[in-house]
């Protein structure tokens, strides 16, 4: 896959960046996985999300998994809801098995001039495309909220200052390099 040339067809317009949909790469998974003679299975427990690859050889297999988020979509019922964090939640699983990079979620937002101005004029709190877009990114970089949340001193990202989300997002890439290296 890598040396593959895929488009990021899906588009943050909140924070200005690209990233890969499921149908941008699972195509290619599937072919790659029936060249190599192996199998995808994702299943959800109300706790956790899981990605489990098998060799369809011999039946040896590796599992990949997930804490399970939630969502609120506005004028979605709960069957919709559910469905966006399954289709998430099956992306980022994904990308965590076959180490599919996406840092244009943290470069966008992170150290941009007027990214900052626009967050002084917003309500105290982070608004919804923030608190989604801390939430997409701490999961792109496998990092826990709660670790998030000791560090802004905060009970949930929803409660984050507007003027410190560009801290908190500094705070990620920082964390998710120590992490890397």
């Amino acid at each position: 896959m890598q040396a593959m040339t895929l488009k990021k067809s899906g588009h943050n317009k909140f924070a200005g960046y690209s990233y890969f949909e499921l149908g941008d790469f699972l195509p290619v998974i599937n072919d790659l996985f029936k060249a190599k003679g192996l199998c995808s299975v994702v299943s959800y427990t109300a706790d956790l999300a899981t990605l489990r690859v098998i060799d369809v050889d011999d039946g040896t297999s590796i599992e990949f998994t997930s804490p399970m988020g939630s969502a609120a979509l506005k004028g979605c019922h709960e069957v919709q809801n559910i469905g966006a964090v399954e289709t998430y939640q099956r992306r980022y699983l994904y990308v965590t098995a076959l180490e599919i990079v996406e840092h244009d979620a943290l470069d966008a937002v992170v150290g941009d001039p007027k990214q900052a101005e626009k967050l002084k004029a917003v309500d105290p709190v982070i608004n919804k495309r923030q608190v989604a877009a801390i939430r997409e990114t701490l999961e792109l970089v496998g990092i826990a909220e709660p670790a998030l949340l000791a560090k802004t001193k905060t009970d949930s990202v929803e409660a984050i200052k507007a003027a410190d989300f560009e801290r908190a997002m500094n705070w990620i890439n920082r964390h998710a390099d120590k992490e890397a290296s």
